[in-house]
């Protein structure tokens, strides 16, 4: 009986073991398949909401180009513009979240939020943030050719003296050009013909064209026409002057009391991306958006490389999109 219990026992105490081994081996082989795969082992597409020759085209081919050397795949820029921006966000929010699909979203999307009645995505719970790339002071600037001010003082007497015949050109309803525009309009009050554009490249053609009279635009288009003295810059749209137009005053320094609007540029991916992917862009890129050359190609448009986690992006999306939907409902701009 003691030979015959302890056989059974051992027998008992074997087979758990056999059982144990085999649970831990699926456990093993249950995390080895959870695991993402490789990544990435394809091309990666970077979608752009403006179209080609804007800030948000420019910036997004700069970082596409240093990112496709630091993952060893080709990140290619793909221009889905309308809708004030809103239309690549929501093919993004919707694409599958599994890296190979991502935006550079811009300021106007925590506006677009207030703005727009209703937007078929929810930018803060449809997509994943991953670092802001750079911040772009916005310029005011005139056509010489057709608007003779050479100040902010001299466009608000040429505004008020003509109400509704000025156009400001902007990059869509919703962005922060039109956003920039009416609190402008509030300030110093004027009235002013708003014209809404698919982007800064056309835009800045019609502005050099003369079929607008000025606009709110970043540095970035602009910068070279400013320079070139087609066009004439009057303020920046920041607290602080901008490093490549140091003699050009803010509107704040021009009598506009708590004008502080600039528009930072960042890369978000679907909201399900695999963390792991999401940490791997983020170092990736903030790697790139400190290295000396791509700070350097930064300034020379007039851009202020940022970076930083997103946690930072995160927070910076939720308290502007609070602030901008108060200067959206004070203004009273609103689209179907």
């Amino acid at each position: 009986m003691t030979a015959f219990t302890f056989t059974r026992g051992a027998r008992r105490r074997r087979t758990m073991l056999q059982a144990g081994a085999m649970a831990l081996g699926l456990g093993v082989a249950g995390l080895a398949f959870a695991q993402p795969a490789a990544w990435p082992t394809r091309p990666i597409s970077l979608v752009v909401p403006f179209p080609a020759g804007g800030t948000t085209d420019v910036l997004a081919r700069a970082l596409a180009d240093k990112l496709s050397q630091s993952l060893g795949q080709p990140v290619v820029v793909e221009s889905k513009p309308g809708a004030g921006a809103t239309l690549g966000a929501d093919y993004v929010a919707k694409a599958r979240p599994d890296g190979y699909t991502l935006l550079m979203g811009a300021v106007h999307h925590t506006i677009a939020t207030s703005v727009y009645k209703k937007l078929p995505y929810d930018f803060q719970k449809d997509l994943a943030p991953i670092t802001v790339v750079a911040m772009v002071p916005n310029v005011l600037v005139v056509n010489p050719a057709n608007t003779p001010a050479r100040n902010v003082a001299e466009l608000v007497a040429l505004a008020k003296a003509a109400p509704e015949k000025l156009a400001y050109g902007s990059n869509g309803n919703g962005t922060a050009q039109h956003l920039i525009g009416t609190q402008f309009q509030a300030s110093t009050g004027t009235t002013l013909l708003h014209v809404p554009y698919k982007g800064s490249g056309p835009l800045t053609t019609d502005l050099l064209g003369g079929q607008v009279a000025m606009s709110f635009d970043t540095i970035t288009p602009v910068l070279q026409h400013i320079k070139g003295g087609k066009l004439r810059a009057l303020a920046v749209t920041t607290a602080r002057r901008s490093s490549v137009l140091p003699d050009v005053p803010t509107l704040e320094e021009a009598g506009l009391k708590g004008f502080d609007i600039g528009t930072w540029f960042g890369v978000l991916a679907p909201a399900a991306t695999p963390r792991e992917i999401v940490a791997r862009l983020n170092a990736e890129m903030v790697k790139i958006i400190k290295s000396p050359d791509f700070v350097q190609r930064m300034q020379a448009i007039g851009a202020e490389p940022l970076g930083g986690s997103p946690d930072d992006m995160a927070r910076q999306i939720r308290e502007e999109t609070d602030r901008f939907a108060k200067l959206v409902k004070e203004g009273g701009v609103a689209i179907e």
